[in-house]
Parts: structure tokens; C-alpha cells; sequence
């Protein structure tokens, strides 16, 4: 038997949900599928998990589960989305990804605390140029800007920005927090998009704006058919580069192009209460087919994780290009396993003899 689990914190409509939906799929069709809450009474290194997939909705905030999560891997259970590279990936690196793969985004600059971190002092910044070239970043960037954190979400520590002085000003609030810089979009329009298995892709009309349960534009207006291949072409290479099984991108449209604004969202709001009876149904089918098809192509022990075109690229020393991790894994399904090769030529060597 194959078995699916969720790990969650306090969100309460999507996991259950889908769970409900993995379970009720596996009786329809006959697969030897189950699903349920992932359970934890001890976490001892190297030892198999319980679980041949896991899905990942709360390890950013408890580093426990994140080890949890990376040890698990490590014994073949396929983790949605891959804790090493969620560890390593903040929002700035994603920045400067997309301008490899050619998806637009808004000019952004990385900028040191404005805090010493703990147990540093001024001999740990002998590198650092000081003053920073303030005249030139602002040049770049332009105002009106967003000043935000480097890493993280849930829009903590963001501000809008209009001229120097107000950058300065907010600057010395944000103490030992790596903040970047970045020019604004002025859009006509703004969606934010489901992507699953980096295959599935739901664009959704959003208003950041707005308070956040009436983010989400209930019967909007119908997205043109050339728009929606633009924008799920943005959706599918970010997500192909970055490696995630399950993320969000925000786009904000200016002049006809799409820019990429928030693309590192691991564990995406897929609470039925934010984001409408709709979308919570497509993205609970999504994730539970996803889910399946991850629980049939596991490989007891293996590397069962997904890495992306970025990792594959870099660590097979190869040109970046859209879709390359995912042919890679295509054409290993193919071949026959090593134990069978063995014994197919150990059979040959017999009949010659």
C-alpha cells in the first residue's frame, strides 16, 4: 500500500479536504492508496519514514518539521515541495533566476541590515562598502518603491516608499532583517496563478489591494486566450526553473507585460474562506492527482524529490534551459532498472557460454 500524509498548522478547510478527495479517488479506481495526517512520536536519523509522500504546509514556521521533512527524504519519501531547496530559496535569488529564464520583473536591489547580526561587530563588515552607493540604487530602482524583506512572506515588514527620506526612515525600523529594494509596477491588471506539478496552472484575477478575503475577484472578467498562454508561459518556466511542486505566482500587467512579484509561496493559501468555492475545488483536485501520480511513480529508497531546471542545470553542468529536470526524469522512467540490467546480462553471458 502507498501512503500519502499531510502535514499542516492551523489552516483547517485544505488539508482535510484533501485527504477526503486522495481517499475517495483510491476507491474509485482501486488503487492501493491512502491518505492521512501525518503523525510523529519520534524523529530518529537515517530511519524510513511512514509515508511514501508527503505534503508540506507548515515546515517554513517549525524548524522541527523541516528536519523532520529532510530526513525523511533522505530515505526515498517524495516531499511536496523539496525542503533542501525550500531552504536554501528567498525571494531575491528568485529575482535574479528570472532574468536567466527571460520572465520580466520589476528592478530590485539587495540590501544589508541595517542592524549588525548577532555576534558580529564592524570587523565582520570589512568587505562592505560604507556609505552604499544610495544615489545610484535609488537611480535604478526608482520611486515609488516597495521595501521588503529578502526572505519570508505574508506581507510582514513591507513598505511603500515615495522618495529618499522615507526610505531612510524606514530603513532604521528594520533592524538585523536583510531587505531589498524594488521598483513598482503600476498595473492595469494582477493575478495570481496556481501551479502544480509545474504542469496545471490556474490564473486567478486578484486585487492585492484589497483586504485580504476579498482579494480574490469572484466572477471577473474573462481572460482572452492569448493572455492566458502569456501568463501560464510565466507561470511554467518559474516553476520549472525553481523546481516547486506546489507554488503561486503573483503577475502584475503593465503595458500588455506580465510581471513576476511574488513567486516564492511553498506553502500557498488554499484556505476555501480566501480564496472562493472555485478555486478551492480546482486546487484540491490538482494536488490530489499530483499526490497519486507521486505515490505510483515512487521509488523505494530513492531520490524521490524534485530538484528543477535551476539544480540540474548547475550540477550537471549545463546551459539553463525551460523543462530540462523534468525530460531528465521522463527519460529515467524509461530505462530499465540497474538489478535488471544486471540480470539481463548476466543471463547473456550464460547463453554465449
Amino acid at each position: 500500500m502507498k501512503r500519502i500524509g499531510i502535514l499542516f498548522g492551523q489552516e483547517n478547510t485544505f488539508p482535510q479536504a484533501l485527504i477526503d478527495r486522495i481517499n475517495l479517488k483510491s476507491v474509485q479506481t482501486g488503487d492501493n492508496i491512502v491518505a492521512d495526517f501525518v503523525l510523529i512520536d519520534k524523529v530518529v536519523q537515517g530511519e524510513l519514514a511512514q509515508y511514501d509522500v508527503i505534503i508540506d504546509r507548515i515546515s517554513q514556521d517549525v524548524p522541527f518539521y523541516r528536519a523532520y521533512l529532510k530526513n525523511a527524504a533522505l530515505s526515498g519519501t517524495a516531499v511536496i515541495n523539496n525542503p533542501f531547496w525550500w531552504s536554501a530559496d528567498e525571494k531575491f535569488f528568485n529575482n535574479a533566476l528570472s532574468t536567466k529564464i527571460g520572465v520580466p520583473v520589476p528592478k530590485t536591489v539587495l540590501l544589508p541590515s541595517n542592524q549588525h547580526p548577532a555576534d558580529t561587530s564592524e570587523l565582520s563588515f570589512r568587505n562592505l562598502k560604507f556609505p552604499m552607493d544610495w544615489e545610484a540604487i535609488f537611480q535604478y530602482v526608482g520611486f515609488p518603491a516597495y521595501f521588503k524583506p529578502f526572505a519570508g512572506g505574508g506581507w510582514k515588514n513591507v513598505y511603500k516608499l515615495n522618495n529618499a527620506d522615507e526610505f531612510f526612515k524606514a530603513y532604521n525600523e528594520t533592524g538585523q532583517l536583510v531587505m531589498m529594494l524594488q521598483e513598482e509596477i503600476i498595473f492595469e491588471e494582477y493575478y495570481r496563478c496556481y501551479c502544480v506539478d509545474r504542469q496545471d496552472v490556474l490564473i486567478m484575477p486578484y486585487e492585492p489591494r484589497n483586504p485580504f478575503h476579498e482579494r480574490y475577484i469572484r466572477n471577473g472578467q474573462i481572460v482572452e486566450e492569448s493572455k492566458l498562454n502569456m501568463l501560464t508561459d510565466c507561470v511554467l518556466r518559474l516553476n520549472k526553473a525553481l523546481g516547486y511542486d506546489f507554488n503561486t505566482v503573483e503577475l502584475a500587467v503593465r503595458d500588455g507585460i506580465p510581471y513576476a512579484i511574488d513567486f516564492c509561496n511553498p506553502a500557498p493559501d488554499a484556505d476555501v474562506n480566501s480564496v472562493g468555492e472555485a478555486n478551492f475545488e480546482w486546487v484540491v483536485e490538482a494536488v490530489a492527482n499530483m499526490a497519486i501520480r507521486r505515490a505510483k511513480d515512487h521509488n523505494e529508497g530513492m531520490n524521490n524529490l524534485t530538484w528543477g531546471d535551476f539544480v540540474y542545470a548547475f550540477a550537471n553542468n549545463k546551459q539553463l534551459e525551460s523543462g530540462m529536470f523534468d525530460k531528465s526524469v521522463k527519460k529515467k522512467s524509461k530505462s530499465k532498472p540497474v538489478k535488471k540490467q544486471v540480470k539481463e546480462k548476466a543471463e547473456k553471458s550464460k547463453s554465449k557460454k
